[in-house]
């Protein structure tokens, strides 16, 4: 029961720390300010985060599994190599649009103090997260190909969402494609995706 009431404060609170950031940046962020918000003393709130930083860890950690979670359903849904990440781009990329805090975890736009370098955790995490579940649905791959193949469309992906060039149908093609060259994957018949033969 205790723990129930305990994982439904931290709910709360990072639900108005993140309306707070994402409104007024992290730089006018206060603890006074989020306790207030979820009408809980200061003190409860320090004993859960540590201090404001640790409410920004906490956003980031969380809007990070989410954000992963979405991307993996996604190459989770197709058969295809190709198909699963035009799937998996696209939907990063509507998750960034339709979340500003995901934006600007990747983006570093108007909220820099959360990083101390821009977004190469969730980078990070995002390539070792696809790499590891492409891994186990194709197993056949090259583990050298993936990695690289992972880290590159999460960073092309990023690219499009500081400067997007073109349509996001389009930039999902696109970086696909380019997944799928990386890995030496053609796509087969029945939607099935293949290694192409030398």
């Amino acid at each position: 029961m205790a723990q129930r009431a305990r994982a439904r404060l931290r709910d709360d609170a990072l639900d108005a720390a993140e309306e707070m950031v994402v409104g007024r940046g992290f730089a006018a962020f206060s603890m006074r300010d989020l306790a207030t918000r979820v009408g809980v003393s200061r003190q409860t709130l320090y004993s859960e985060f540590g201090d404001r930083r640790g409410v920004a860890s906490a956003l980031v950690l969380r809007s990070t599994r989410r954000f992963l979670d979405e991307i993996e359903a996604a190459l989770a849904g197709e058969q295809d190599l190709h198909a699963a990440w035009v799937a998996a781009v696209r939907g990063a990329l509507s998750t960034a649009a339709g979340n500003p805090l995901v934006k600007t975890l990747l983006t570093g736009d108007g909220m820099p103090e959360l990083f101390s370098t821009d977004s190469e955790p969730i980078v990070a995490a995002a390539r070792d997260r696809a790499s590891a579940f492409l891994l186990r649905r194709w197993p056949d791959l090259d583990p050298d190909d993936v990695a690289l193949a992972a880290e590159t469309a999460t960073r092309l992906t990023v690219s499009h969402l500081v400067l997007p060039l073109h349509p996001a149908d389009a930039v999902a093609l696109q970086i696909a494609t380019v997944v799928c060259r990386i890995c030496g994957v053609s796509r087969g018949r029945g939607g099935a995706a293949a290694p192409r033969r030398p």
